[in-house]
């Protein structure tokens, strides 16, 4: 085993800040997301089912979407299911595949909470950053997602 290549003092302020941003911007959304009677992890699937062609997609492509595993992914839609977010149809073109479908709730439940879900990230980071600073971050975040092919679930 090699030794470990420490963080500098800067480095670390850095991870530490970027650290503490994610949990303070989590934590917004979060509770934003609560007051629209949502969990961040509804709003996850909602927000790409509201925009899939006929409000629907594929359960593989979905858990593609949001990067969760099958397992994750189908307790979830369980939950939604049950609350009348969501409803699961067998695939047309595959018999071994599930058609997630957003339900009139489910649609009215991303509408209601998108308003103050935008609010509340304009208010708690975009609005706080500058044109420059919001496309440094944007080449960044999008370096370091591309970075990540290799990283195992």
């Amino acid at each position: 085993m090699s030794n470990p290549r420490w963080l500098d003092e800067r480095a670390a302020r850095m991870w530490r800040a970027f650290h503490e941003m994610r949990r303070h911007l989590d934590k917004a959304i979060e509770r934003q997301l609560a007051d629209a009677g949502l969990s961040t992890a509804d709003y996850n699937l909602l927000v790409p089912l509201s925009e899939a062609p006929g409000d629907g997609l594929r359960a593989r492509d979905l858990a593609s979407h949001v990067d969760w595993d099958r397992s994750r992914l189908s307790h979830q839609l369980r939950r939604m299911e049950q609350r009348g977010l969501i409803t699961r149809r067998d695939c047309p073109t595959d018999a071994r595949g599930t058609m997630i479908m957003l339900t009139p709730a489910g649609r009215r439940a991303v509408e209601a909470a998108a308003p103050g879900h935008v609010e509340t990230v304009r208010r708690h980071f975009v609005d706080l950053l500058s044109p420059e600073e919001i496309d440094t971050l944007t080449a960044i975040s999008t370096r370091v997602r591309d970075s990540g092919a290799d990283i195992a679930p």
